[in-house]
């Protein structure tokens, strides 16, 4: 059998001949092929997934309302003096920064016709569940009648919240 090569194992691109030690550089090359090739498709639907799963997962950014509710009447007998032609009822926490601001400004208003009342939510819890309030601090001017006539989200300035009292009264 000397000078006679092998029989060739296999037909086509992976043609081996029995006895050889390499398979040839054109197997060899395409096996790279087939591996990049492979990487490749692996990489692609690796990225198709995280595309999917982020948009299936995103959060949107958070947002403020446009306005928070005011409430349009107040029971009278909820607060002091309900006899008084005005009420300035100010909603306020203990953990606001501004709701001292605003108390501070609103506190000027009281008179024998204005009566000017502090509603700290952990103390009259009950009152910021009754009316809804969900935002402090909230000043709410109402008439005798506990008929919402005006009403301040966030610190007005002192010359507004007088303003706002001196026209209802006129």
């Amino acid at each position: 059998m000397l000078g006679r090569s092998s029989p060739p194992i296999g037909q086509g691109f992976f043609t081996i001949h029995a006895g050889s030690s390499q398979a040839g550089p054109y197997c060899e090359t395409h096996g790279v092929v087939v591996q990049a090739l492979i990487a490749v498709v692996v990489a692609a639907a690796a990225a198709v997934i995280a595309v999917v799963i982020t948009r299936r997962t995103r959060v949107d950014a958070p947002t403020q309302p446009d306005s928070y509710a005011v409430p349009v009447m107040l029971d009278r007998d909820d607060f002091d003096r309900p006899d008084a032609p005005w009420l300035v009822a100010v909603f306020s926490s203990s953990t606001c920064l501004s709701c001292q601001d605003a108390w501070d400004k609103a506190r000027h208003l009281e008179s024998g016709e204005v009566v000017v009342q502090e509603l700290e939510a952990v103390e009259h819890k009950d009152l910021h569940e009754k009316y809804a309030i969900d935002a402090v601090p909230m000043i709410v001017v109402a008439d005798d009648e506990g008929v919402t006539r005006a009403s301040f989200v966030g610190v007005p300035s002192a010359a507004d919240l007088w303003a706002a009292l001196a026209e209802l009264r006129t």
